[in-house]
C-alpha cells in the first residue's frame, strides 16, 4: 500500500524570516513573519544554529529545522532568507538577491557591517518594499531603490521614522545657526 503525503496548499506567505548576521553570528537585522520562533530566546538560538551550519560552507541553500534557508555572505555579513521546507528555493533566492543587490546599490557596493549599521533606515525600507508580512512584493532591485528613494523624500511628518524626524530637525537647527 502506497502512502501519500497530504498536498500543501499554495500560499502567498512565502518568506518566514529575513536575517542579517555578522561574522560572529550576532544579529544585525532580523524580521520574522510568523510565529515559528515566537520568543527572542528561540530566535537567537535558531540564528546561532543557522550561522554555525552555514558560515563555513560555499553552498547557497540549506535545510534546517524543517525550513529552507537560502543565504549569501559578503565581507563580514551573512544574509539569510528563510521559508518552509516545501517552499520554492528559486523564489527565496530571488528575495535574497533583490535584498543584496538593493543594499549593494544603496551602500555604493560597500556591503559591510559598519556601513550597513550607518544606513539601517535604508535597510528597513528596502526589506519592507521587498516582503510584507511574508508575502513577496518585489524582486527587482531597481524598483526597490526607486520606492525607497521616493519614501525618503517629502514624507508627511506622521509617516516619517524617528531617525528621519531627528535628521530633519538637525538640518533645520544647523541652518538656523549658520544664518
Amino acid at each position: 500500500m502506497i502512502q501519500c503525503l497530504p498536498l500543501q496548499e499554495p500560499s502567498l506567505y512565502t518568506v518566514k524570516a529575513i536575517l542579517i548576521l555578522d561574522n560572529d553570528g550576532d544579529r544585525l537585522f532580523a524580521k520574522y513573519y510568523d510565529d515559528t520562533y515566537p520568543t527572542v530566546k528561540e530566535q537567537k538560538a535558531f540564528e546561532k544554529n543557522i550561522f554555525n551550519k552555514t558560515h563555513r560552507t560555499d553552498s547557497e541553500i540549506a535545510l534546517l529545522e524543517g525550513l529552507t534557508v537560502v543565504y549569501k555572505s559578503s565581507i563580514d555579513l551573512y544574509f539569510y532568507v528563510i521559508g518552509s521546507s516545501h517552499e520554492n528555493e528559486l523564489m527565496l533566492m530571488a528575495v535574497l538577491n533583490c535584498l543584496f543587490d538593493s543594499l549593494s546599490q544603496m551602500l555604493r557596493k560597500n556591503v559591510e557591517k559598519r556601513v550597513l549599521l550607518e544606513n539601517m533606515e535604508g535597510l528597513f525600507l528596502a526589506v519592507d518594499e521587498i516582503v510584507d508580512g511574508g508575502v513577496i512584493l518585489e524582486s527587482d532591485p531597481q524598483q526597490v531603490l526607486h520606492r525607497v528613494a521616493v519614501r525618503g523624500e517629502d514624507v508627511p511628518l506622521t509617516e516619517q521614522t524617528v531617525s528621519q524626524v531627528l535628521q530633519s530637525a538637525k538640518e533645520q537647527i544647523k541652518w538656523s545657526l549658520l544664518r
